[in-house]
């Protein structure tokens, strides 16, 4: 990544007076000098990891990951996620962007990625789901032509920011430019399908002041016929240092779109045309907005104070002809009314607002230096579903419903965590970092939903629960550019507003479902070598309880099948997860301007059932392996990457079945697909492009039950991109 550094001559001009004062004494001067401009080419295209601590959080012993996005390239105008993430080791990613959502979901370790729901997925420090333990699903990711990097940190994040078994996942965006009163960034790209996107920021610095603002515009036509969409994004924030020690911020988030669902597919229709919809009637919305206020104060140079209050309040709504009779029905008129069917409405409004205070602080035990980092996070959520609403039987996007909900919920959680976690230096290569995490949670549902003869089912319940997370971990660098790490952390994950609620006419919820929990460990290795090779190769196993999930039972009165949500037993997830980068040209000549580098991501995973009624079956969604191999080459203007993405086979759901008429069960095939992406830059302008899916390979990554579904949601085909960046 070309960087360039400009350095203040007068640097260079106190050196040469201090030389001259051991001869002589001069006699005050003033010199104006011009300025000196140096320019330097760093290449980092690989994975970087976390220091030990950073913005009062402690990293030490546990296995993380940087990428930085400004280094990749990468078809950020439709935020590939492949691309953009594909480089973290076992990244599993469902790709249904083209079937009505704006995100990819992601996970790691065979776990769900479906809305990234086993993620903390935060912005900037700060979570951006609905509710990180009722509705952890990511509707929003901020735009990638505004991320500076993304950290991720595995399950053993767990003590710091929540008990996700996935650990977390967080965007930060771009800061102000120091020292520039005003800064205009610009890109406009054109690509398949319809794609238009714009990008605009405006930034800054006055004084004690810093601003940063964009505003993102998106549309789509669509891979699939019905799946347009219009998408528009943006953020704000204004900071004030009224010192060095104290900063103060507020941010503003928003997304608002609308989507045209195509619904999923059964086998059949997928092996006949992937591009195929039956589907014309299906749309949604969900409009996300978020504000966040971060105050950081540094009285010494030793503890670090800050203190997070964000408000989220957000909402998803849909109308939809869709799960009725599965993927394979078609949506025709009634011979009877001579009408289309009915469409069903659902609406959920979602809020909260939560608190985090930090504080980290070094201080000396016997020689060494020690680190504590605790702090405590209090939040609210609160949700509303209707669902069942009978709407209109038009094809329009209009969420106007006839009668009254078949379900009004009220839904809340509440959440109290104090942590604390300790860097103990042994000499200066060793650190152990114990750590304890304290977490109260309070549940509640209040409100009805109908049963399958008509008759309303009321629940006024509150479910609360203590529990403690604890976790240890080990580093040693045997050299100061190789580590070696090793960490043991307990996850949680208490059941969710989707789990509580009914998901089809004759399913059925057991009431006893406890909740899921278990661990993540890890073992590894991780360095550089000089500026030509990267690597971060480790083992892990993952342990998780009481999986909540689906089985088809027979009523034994009236001999019919019915879905059975409940706890269908406990997995083992274990496996290898390596990243090496290898730099040829910097090799040959450690001072190139130029870089030839290849890389390889990869990952084993063997996820099972170790208890109940699936032993010794695959988890679903869990590929065995992934495979991603690229080429990189940059130099002073130009540089490009071909990436080959290999994803191994898995099955939609836990009877490991290959056919089914269930949607959600079957087959998830292996694939692979090539992309390739350049870019060239002239001064202050780049020109971007590359292609997708270069051999446009037909593949899917989910089956799902309902949304968006159900059935297959097919991945995208080749596609081209290309744009223009500029700034000012």
């Amino acid at each position: 990544m070309n960087r360039r550094i400009t350095l203040a001559a007068g640097a260079v001009l106190l050196f040469a007076m201090a030389g001259m004062a051991q001869k002589k004494s001069i006699k005050d001067s003033v010199f104006v000098l011009n300025g000196v401009t140096v320019t330097g080419y760093k290449t980092m295209n690989g994975i970087g990891h976390l220091l030990e601590t950073k913005d009062g959080v402690i990293y030490a012993g546990k296995k993380t990951e940087v990428i930085v996005v400004d280094s990749l390239d990468a078809n950020k105008a439709i935020n590939n996620t492949r691309q953009i993430l594909g480089r973290i080791p076992g990244l599993n990613i469902v790709e249904t962007e083209s079937s009505g959502f704006t995100s990819n979901g992601i996970a790691t370790r065979g776990l769900n990625p479906s809305q990234s729901i086993e993620m903390n997925t935060r912005q900037n420090g700060y979570n951006i789901s609905a509710d990180v333990y009722g509705y952890n699903e990511a509707y929003y990711i901020p735009a990638m032509e505004a991320v500076k990097r993304i950290e991720f940190v595995r399950g053993a994040s767990s003590l710091q920011f929540g008990a996700q078994f996935g650990g977390l996942v967080n965007y930060i965006i771009e800061d102000a430019p120091k020292n520039v009163p005003f800064q205009f960034v610009t890109s406009q790209s054109l690509g398949s399908f319809g794609m238009y996107n714009s990008y605009n920021a405006i930034s800054g610095n006055y004084k004690k002041w810093n601003y940063l603002g964009f505003i993102q515009y998106r549309n789509i036509d669509g891979y699939r016929a019905n799946s347009q969409q219009r998408q528009l994004s943006g953020f704000g924030k204004v900071q004030y240092a009224p010192s060095e020690k104290l900063n103060i911020s507020l941010e503003y988030s928003f997304l608002r779109n609308r989507i045209q669902m195509p619904g999923g597919l059964s086998d059949s229709l997928f092996n006949a045309d992937p591009k195929a919809s039956i589907r014309a009637r299906n749309w949604l919305k969900s409009p996300w907005n978020i504000i966040s206020n971060n105050i950081s104060y540094t009285p010494t140079a030793n503890t670090t104070l800050s203190l997070n209050t964000t408000y989220l309040f957000s909402n998803r709504s849909l109308v939809w002809r869709n799960e009725d009779g599965g993927a394979s029905v078609l949506d025709t008129i009634d011979r009877a009314t001579g009408k289309l069917v009915t469409r069903e409405v659902e609406s959920e409004d979602m809020n909260s607002i939560a608190t985090e205070a930090r504080i980290s602080t070094n201080y000396k035990l016997g020689k060494n230096k020690s680190t504590l980092a605790g702090g405590v996070r209090i939040s609210h959520a609160w949700f509303k579903r209707l669902e069942g609403g009978e709407g209109t039987t038009g094809s329009d996007f209009d969420l106007s419903i006839t009668g009254d909900w078949e379900g009004n919920l009220n839904l809340s959680t509440t959440n109290i965590a104090p942590f604390v976690e300790n860097i103990f230096r042994i000499g200066d290569k060793f650190t152990i970092t114990p750590g304890f995490r304290l977490e109260y949670l309070r549940s509640t549902v209040d409100g009805y939903v109908t049963d399958e003869d008509g008759s309303r089912v009321y629940s006024n319940l509150a479910k609360d629960r203590t529990f403690l997370l604890t976790g240890i971990g080990l580093e040693l660098k045997p050299k100061s550019n190789v580590s070696i790490y090793g960490n043991i952390s307990q996850s949680y994950r208490p059941i969710d507003y989707s789990q509580l609620t009914p998901f089809g006419v004759t399913a059925k919820i057991d009431s006893k479902m406890k909740d899921a929990s278990g661990f993540n460990s890890d073992l590894g290795i991780r360095g550089t070598m000089k500026n030509y090779l990267n690597f971060d190769c480790s083992l892990f196993y993952l342990a998780y309880n009481n999986r909540i999930g689906t089985t088809l039972l027979t009523d034994a009165n009236t001999g019919d099948s019915y879905a059975y949500r409940t706890n269908i037993g406990n997995s083992a997830h274990w496996g290898v997860e390596s990243y090496i980068e290898f730099n040829l040209l910097k090799y040959r000549h450690e001072t190139s301007k130029r870089g030839l580098s290849i890389f390889n991501s990869y990952a084993f995973i063997d996820a099972r059932y170790t208890t109940g009624m699936y032993k010794g079956n695959r988890v679903e969604a869990a590929a065995k392996q992934i495979e991603r191999v690229g080429i990189i080459y940059t130099d002073k203007a130009f540089s490009s990457t071909f990436q080959v993405n290999y994803v191994g086979d898995a099955y939609g759901d836990a009877t490991n079945a290959k056919v089914s008429e269930d949607p959600i069960a079957g087959y998830i095939p292996a694939y692979t697909v090539l992309d390739f992406s350049a870019t060239y830059r002239i001064s202050n302008y780049a020109i971007k492009a590359g292609v997708n899916n270069i051999a446009d390979k037909a593949y899917f990554t989910r089956r799902t039950d309902e949304y968006p579904g159900p059935g297959i949601i097919p991945a995208i085909g080749r596609s081209f991109y290309i744009g223009v960046t500029a700034k000012f």
